[in-house]
C-alpha cells in the first residue's frame, strides 16, 4: 500500500462517525428498532454493532501496535446482537461510544512509522493480520453501515 492509498484510508476512516450520524439524521425515532428489511438488522441494531466493533478493533490495532505475533480473535456478532439485547437499550451511548472509540484510534495514525504498518499477528478467522488489513477492513465498515441505515430509512418511507 502506497502513502497516499494510505492517507486516503485514514480520512476516509475519519469519516466514517460523520456518515453514521447522517445516515440518522432524520430517522424517525419511533422506527429505529424496526426491521423494514427482513432478516436485517435494525438502525439501533447497527449502532449498538457499530460500538463493540469499533471499541474491539481499537485493541486490535493497538495489540498489534504493541504485542509481538498478537492473537487477534474474532467473535460472533450475531450472538453479541442477540445476547447483549441490542434492539432493547437506548442507543445514544452506543454512538457516542462508537464516536470515541474511533476518535482515540484516529489519533495513533500520526505516530504510526512506515515499520508499524508492517507489524503482523494473526486473526483467528483470516489469517495474517496486519495494521493495514485493519485500516482497509474498518476505513469501509462505518460506510457500509451507513448505507445500510439509509436502505432502512427508504424501506421505511414506502
Amino acid at each position: 500500500m502506497t502513502n497516499q492509498e494510505r492517507q486516503d484510508l485514514i480520512g476516509r476512516y475519519k469519516d466514517g462517525y460523520n456518515q453514521i450520524a447522517e445516515s440518522l439524521s432524520g430517522f424517525p425515532q419511533d422506527s429505529l428498532t424496526a426491521h423494514p428489511i427482513p432478516g436485517k438488522w435494525s438502525a439501533a441494531e447497527i449502532v449498538h454493532h457499530l460500538a463493540d466493533s469499533e471499541t474491539t478493533s481499537a485493541l486490535r490495532l493497538r495489540r498489534l501496535l504493541v504485542e509481538d505475533h498478537p492473537l487477534i480473535q474474532g467473535y460472533d456478532q450475531e450472538a453479541f446482537a442477540a445476547r447483549l439485547d441490542y434492539n432493547n437499550r437506548d442507543m445514544a451511548p452506543a454512538l457516542e461510544a462508537f464516536r470515541s472509540a474511533r476518535a482515540t484510534t484516529a489519533q495513533l495514525f500520526d505516530l504510526l512509522s512506515a515499520d508499524d504498518w508492517q507489524r503482523e499477528g494473526t486473526h483467528s478467522e483470516s489469517g495474517a493480520y496486519t495494521p493495514e488489513d485493519w485500516l482497509q477492513i474498518y476505513t469501509a465498515h462505518a460506510h457500509n453501515h451507513a448505507d445500510q441505515i439509509r436502505r432502512l430509512r427508504e424501506a421505511l418511507a414506502t
